[in-house]
């Protein structure tokens, strides 16, 4: 018995092994193999020794900077809105919920150039200051115009893992902390933010990750004046034809991201522990 439900279970599995092949397993090999060989396709370290240069190493660092940034931006926004989201009635918590998903609906290549639209020197904003008789601000083209497009199209991330961390936590819990003479900053400091930690630290992966790595955002909001990792990789591939150099800096760029998923794991392992102490610290 025990043979077959193996047997169905690997029938099932199946259709993602193969998927996983095609799309994940065999793109990940052409990339070490063009990023660890050169053109005559001989065994060389000298596309990473080129990936690791100043001007790179640069792109890297703006683009970290940037999304770091934009993390951060999306955990303050998202944080207190779940928190509201938490109080008011489930008619009106599905209406804002709702627009805050909208975003994932459409094609973030034309919200983004919703965004260009609005930014730009012409746009809504300058023509709203000039209407106002206030001098025009320079935004599209800008670090802050790439940041504003990141935490537009990566917020929805943010917003549901932590929904859902906020929502699982026991209200009994919040009420028996109150009852012990907590306030509500303690409550929140001791109580509801180790709880919401797990959903904290998965929303800032899932908003880390593909700020990192993104480069329509950042070539429509800045204009290619501004190159992230992410430009310079999609040019080496479609405009360089240069598959070593643009494969080397892939890999630079996958090291971050498994660094990014470890840091996760031992974060998640001491979030479980903190959310442990913190239920047994409520019911002692």
């Amino acid at each position: 018995m025990m043979h077959d439900s193996k047997g169905v279970a690997r029938l099932f599995a199946a259709p993602f092994a193969i998927w996983a092949a095609i799309f994940i397993v065999l793109p990940l090999f052409f990339v070490f193999y063009h990023g660890l060989t050169d053109g005559q396709g001989a065994f060389t370290l000298a596309n990473l020794w080129e990936a690791v240069q100043l001007e790179y190493l640069q792109a890297l660092g703006l683009s970290v900077e940037l999304a770091l940034i934009s993390t951060l931006i999306c955990l303050v926004l998202a944080y207190p809105l779940c928190m509201i989201l938490q109080q008011i009635k489930r008619g009106r918590m599905l209406l804002i919920f709702l627009l805050f998903l909208l975003p994932l609906w459409m094609n973030s290549l034309l919200t983004t150039m919703a965004w260009q639209t609005i930014l730009e020197k012409n746009g809504i904003i300058n023509m709203v200051l000039h209407a106002l008789a206030l001098p025009e601000v320079t935004l599209i083209n800008t670090p802050l115009a790439i940041v504003i497009g990141m935490v537009y199209n990566f917020l929805p991330y943010m917003v549901l893992p932590l929904y859902v961390s906020l929502s699982h936590i026991d209200k009994s819990i919040i009420e028996a902390a109150h009852d012990l003479g907590a306030g509500h900053w303690q409550t929140f400091r001791r109580i509801v933010f180790p709880l919401s930690l797990p959903g904290v630290i998965s929303g800032c992966t899932m908003v880390f990750i593909p700020a990192l790595t993104t480069f329509v955002i950042s070539a429509l909001l800045g204009g290619n004046k501004i190159l992230l990792i992410g430009n310079i990789i999609e040019q080496e591939f479609t405009a360089a034809y240069d598959w070593q150099l643009g494969s080397a800096l892939s890999m630079i760029l996958m090291v971050f991201i498994i660094l990014n998923i470890v840091l996760e794991a031992f974060s998640g392992h001491d979030a479980e522990e903190k959310v442990e102490q913190a239920e047994q610290g409520v019911k002692s």
